[in-house]
């Protein structure tokens, strides 16, 4: 019998109930989250938390993701939970699963999941705790997780693991650990991230198993089932106050290895307020492409998903209920649809799926003003790509993620950008490192780090800057693996905003000269040289003549903008003491907006 027959048996639950139900369900997930930020041993977890922790009904139904990256989970989780039960019939207490197939719900191959069933007393498969963490090294053919320019998954090289047995009656099964042993660059860092995640994961299995006992099962099947329709309720809700039609929005990702003349993306976007039903339709897109940029399924649903939630009200949950109200168009053997084996995804939470989820809000945003939102920065500038090398301080290779420097938030209907957004998928979860650990951990100095002026895309609200950073190696050369997009196709503006700044790299030698780097590489940088690396600022949202004045000069005196873009752009006059020449400032911004 199903989880929802078996609740409609029980006696519906007040919104007190619902209420604490659902705050003990966050916080389970939250102690998940702390385990592994705690616990986590390479950088990419325990300094810049690229991890998330969600919990999935027995029916494989998302219905919890506190603070957890929505690229990692909004599709997916529940994917991947529906993968394990599929490829093990049987399933016992003590059992984990290992899971990173974009086959099979996985979102690209350097999110290692964790999949824990909760089985009751009585042998019933009642939730699935999820934990997927990023990897510092995950088998790739070159040290980095973001392999832009693999052919296929097997020049991608990371080892694949579609829902595998890795714990049985709570032991390890030493066949997996020694495989990935061999195969990872730092097997001890991820031995180490190995038992974070599984930590983690069984931590949510204890405290479920504790509520269950505490409040009953049922009580906890029938919390399920109206949280759901209570989330689908305000959906529909949000969906009925939204301005309804039909949108089809362009975007381009730049140039790359296996698409050397770029790519174009297509969304429409139709949102029916009669049904309070949203339509995303990705199915107009080019076939998969020879390389990795290619999303994952679950990535291509969260992308579209992405640019839906940031549309609609923050009470929205997102879970399996708010989703009954958005129908997602995809088509098999497509660039942002559903991939089939050996089609690469290796950089799949990432440069497309941010092309798709900003192209979803953006429609959404010209459906009408005040809702939806500009494109957020594109990434992986070199300032947040795959470090590698070897030296005495580290005690041999070492290889991570660093987070140095990202902005680039879109503008919203009515703020300014989040400034540290990173990218739409990651929603401004993840840190920003410390400059300071970062040189105690790898051999490197960071020789600057700051947000650029005038790249924040201009409208009545302001897209976020982007960031200047300049790092190289102390101790030997230092491989930086980095697929940056953005350098040619900036994020989009929206409603008359303007675009953010563009993305760029160099490489700095002794001499002080910048020489070009590309926009893929895995970039040598010797000794004494530096890289130097611009991420993406984000879009601006209206008309920059709508915007207040004294906002203008606000962000002039901390630096956001220069002198010109006031006068320029913001139709701002000002006097030679700096103050505002109100008239002459009005009669300009009237003759802008006449035009």
């Amino acid at each position: 019998m199903s989880i929802e027959l078996k609740a409609k048996k029980e006696r519906k639950l007040d919104g007190v109930q619902m209420a604490v139900l659902n705050k003990r369900m966050e916080a389970i997930c939250r102690k998940m989250s702390n385990t592994l930020l705690r616990t986590g041993r390479s950088g990419v977890l325990n300094s810049a938390r690229d991890f998330s922790c969600c919990l999935v009904t027995g029916d494989n139904s998302l219905l919890s993701v506190n603070e957890s990256l929505p690229i990692h989970v909004l599709r997916g989780a529940d994917m991947m939970a529906a993968s394990m039960k599929e490829f093990h019939p049987e399933l016992r207490r003590g059992d984990a699963f290992m899971h990173n197939s974009p086959y099979h719900g996985g979102s690209h191959a350097a999110d290692h999941t964790t999949l824990v069933p909760v089985i009751d007393d009585d042998g019933i498969h009642r939730f699935t705790m999820v934990a997927k963490a990023h990897q510092a090294d995950c088998g790739n053919s070159i040290p980095t997780t973001y392999h832009g320019g693999a052919k296929d998954v097997y020049q991608e090289g990371a080892l694949i693991f579609p829902a595998i047995r890795i714990q049985e009656n709570y032991k390890d099964i030493d066949d997996i650990i020694r495989m990935c042993k061999m195969r990872i660059r730092v097997p001890d860092q991820w031995w180490g991230d190995y038992l974070a995640a599984l930590g983690a994961a069984r931590i949510g299995e204890r405290e479920i198993l504790a509520l269950g006992s505490e409040v009953g099962w049922e009580t906890l099947e029938q919390f399920a089932l109206q949280w759901f329709d209570y989330s689908e309720q305000l959906m529909i809700s949000a969906v009925r106050n939204m301005p309804g039609g039909t949108k089809v929005v362009h975007t381009r990702h730049d140039p790359f290895p296996g698409m050397e003349e770029g790519v174009d993306i297509k969304v429409e976007v139709k949102v029916d307020t009669e049904s309070a039903m949203i339509e995303v339709d990705l199915r107009d897109n080019p076939d998969c492409l020879p390389c990795g940029l290619n999303l994952s399924q679950a990535c291509a649903e969260t992308s579209a998903l992405l640019g839906v939630f940031n549309s609609v009200p923050a009470d929205v949950p997102t879970n399996q209920g708010s989703f009954r109200r958005v129908d997602i168009k995809l088509r098999e053997n497509c660039v942002v649809g559903i991939p089939k084996h050996p089609t690469s995804c290796s950089v799949a939470t990432t440069n497309i799926a941010d092309r798709v989820g900003n192209a979803t809000q953006r429609a959404i945003a010209e459906l009408g003003d005040g809702y939806g939102m500009a494109a957020a920065a594109a990434i992986i500038p070199p300032s947040i790509g795959v470090i590698s090398g070897s030296s005495e301080m580290t005690g041999g290779p070492y290889v991570n993620q660093i987070f140095l420097g990202w902005g680039g938030g879109a503008a919203a209907p009515h703020n300014d950008a989040w400034l540290t957004l990173g990218h739409i998928g990651n929603a401004g979860l993840s840190y920003l490192d410390s400059i300071e650990l970062d040189e105690m951990r790898f051999p490197m100095l960071v020789k600057g780090r700051h947000f650029v002026t005038d790249s924040g895309g201009a409208g009545r609200t302001r897209g976020g800057a982007g960031v200047f950073c300049e790092f190289g190696p102390t101790d030997g050369e230092m491989e930086v693996g980095y697929v940056s997009d953005g350098n040619e196709t900036p994020a989009e503006g929206v409603r008359g905003g303007g675009p953010g700044g563009c993305a760029n790299q160099f490489r700095r030698d002794p001499n002080g000269d910048l020489h070009p780097l590309e926009s893929c590489e895995q970039a040598i940088i010797p000794q004494g040289h530096t890289i130097v690396s611009y991420s993406c600022g984000g879009g601006g949202y209206g008309d920059p003549n709508e915007r207040d004045v004294n906002l203008v000069v606000d962000d002039l005196n901390d630096r956001w903008i220069s002198e010109q873009t006031v006068t320029d752009v913001y139709g701002v006059i000002l006097n030679d003491d700096g103050s505002v020449d109100i008239n002459a400032t009005d009669k300009v911004r009237q003759h802008n907006l006449k035009k």
